[in-house]
C-alpha cells in the first residue's frame, strides 16, 4: 500500500467522523472504533448507561455509509426465530418457504443484548463468525457487510444474562460510551434550547458509498506489519495467560483481532506501516471483554482495564 493510498483512508474517515458528528455530539473515540470496526470486518459490542446515543451513534454510522440497517431490541422472550426467520407453508405451493428476520441486513444494532436467553444469545454466534444463518439444516448467507453492534446496558443487572465468553470473543472491541465531556454536552444543550437540534439519521446522506468501504478494507489488510509488531502482540497477549491478575487470560483469536484492529488504526492515521503506538491504542478495547480477573483481583477493586494496564507497562515495546 502506498502512502498516497494510505491517506485516501485518512480522508474517508475524516469525512465520516464529520457526518457523524453532525447528529452524535462528542464521542469522538466510539465512533473511531466503529469505524475500525467496519474497516476489519468486525462486530462489536457496545456498552454504556441509558442516554449516551449508543442506538443513535450506530445508526447514524449506517446512514453516513449507505448501509442497510437493522434493529432487534432483545428482551427475555426473544426466541431464536425471532431473530433469524423462519419456514413458513405456503398453502398454494405446499411447501415451505423461508422467511427472513431482522438479521438479514448490513448493520445490525442488537440493543440490550444481555437480556436475551443464552439460548437466543448464541443464535448470534454462526452468523458473527460465518456470516451464515442456518435454519431447518439450510445456510442463508448474510453478506459481507454483515456487521453486529451489541449494546448492553453495565448497571441493570437485573433481568439480565451475562454473555459467555465464547460469544464475548467473537466481539472485535469492547467500545465504553460514557458521559459526554462538559462542552460537548454544554454545546448540546445550547442546540436543543436555541431550537436547532441536530440532524436526524436519517437526514445524513451517505459519505462512502460500498465499493469505497471495500476499496478501503482491502487497504487495511495491505498494511505492513514488521516482524518484531508480531512478536509484540504476542507477547501482550500471553502475558495475559501467565498474569497472576487473570483467571482467564486472551485467546490466539485475540492475538489475531489485536493486530488486525492495528492495521486499521494505522490506516487511520495515514500510514501504510504499523507501529506500536498502534497496537496500544487498540489494546483496551481489544481485551478488556476477553481477559476474566482473578476473584482475589476484582475483590481489590481491580478493573479489567487497569488490569491490562499493568500488563502492557510488563512487556518490552519494540525499537
Amino acid at each position: 500500500m502506498t502512502e498516497e493510498a494510505s491517506s485516501t483512508v485518512t480522508g474517508h474517515y475524516a469525512t465520516l467522523r464529520e457526518r457523524v458528528g453532525a447528529v452524535v455530539v462528542g464521542q469522538e473515540e466510539a465512533v473511531r472504533l466503529a469505524t475500525i470496526t467496519l474497516l476489519c470486518s468486525g462486530h462489536s459490542l457496545i456498552e454504556g448507561v441509558p442516554g449516551v446515543a449508543k442506538t443513535l451513534l450506530v445508526r447514524t454510522l449506517a446512514s453516513a455509509l449507505g448501509i442497510r440497517f437493522g434493529r432487534v431490541q432483545f428482551t427475555p422472550d426473544l426466541m431464536p426465530s425471532d431473530i433469524l426467520g423462519t419456514p413458513v407453508l405456503d398453502p398454494a405451493a405446499g411447501r415451505f418457504n423461508f422467511r427472513a428476520g431482522p438479521i438479514f441486513t448490513d448493520l445490525l444494532l442488537a440493543d440490550e443484548i444481555n437480556r436475551a436467553s443464552p439460548k437466543t444469545q448464541a443464535a448470534l454466534l454462526e452468523a458473527m463468525q460465518e456470516r451464515f444463518v442456518t435454519v431447518d439444516g439450510e445456510r442463508h448467507p448474510l453478506g459481507e457487510w454483515f456487521t453486529v453492534f451489541a449494546t448492553q446496558n453495565p448497571v441493570e443487572q437485573e433481568g439480565t444474562y451475562p454473555l459467555p465468553e465464547a460469544e464475548l470473543d467473537r466481539f472485535l472491541f469492547k467500545i465504553v460510551v460514557d458521559y459526554p465531556a462538559e462542552d460537548h454536552e454544554r454545546a448540546l444543550l445550547v442546540l436543543h434550547h436555541a431550537g436547532e437540534p441536530s440532524a436526524t439519521p436519517a437526514e445524513v446522506a451517505a459519505v462512502l458509498q460500498r465499493d469505497e468501504l471495500a476499496a478501503a478494507r482491502e487497504l487495511v489488510r495491505r498494511v505492513i506489519v514488521r516482524d518484531e509488531i508480531v512478536a509484540y502482540v504476542s507477547d501482550l497477549v500471553r502475558a495475559t495467560r501467565a498474569d497472576f491478575q487473570y483467571a482467564l487470560g486472551a485467546s490466539p483469536r485475540a492475538g489475531l483481532l489485536l493486530l488486525r484492529a492495528a492495521k486499521a488504526e494505522a490506516a487511520l492515521e495515514g500510514r501504510d506501516y504499523v507501529l506500536p503506538e498502534d497496537v496500544q491504542t487498540v489494546f483496551f478495547p481489544a481485551l478488556r471483554h476477553r481477559v476474566v480477573l482473578d476473584p482475589a483481583s476484582e475483590v481489590e477493586g481491580l478493573t479489567a482495564d487497569a488490569a491490562l494496564e499493568r500488563t502492557l507497562r510488563t512487556v518490552t515495546v519494540p525499537r
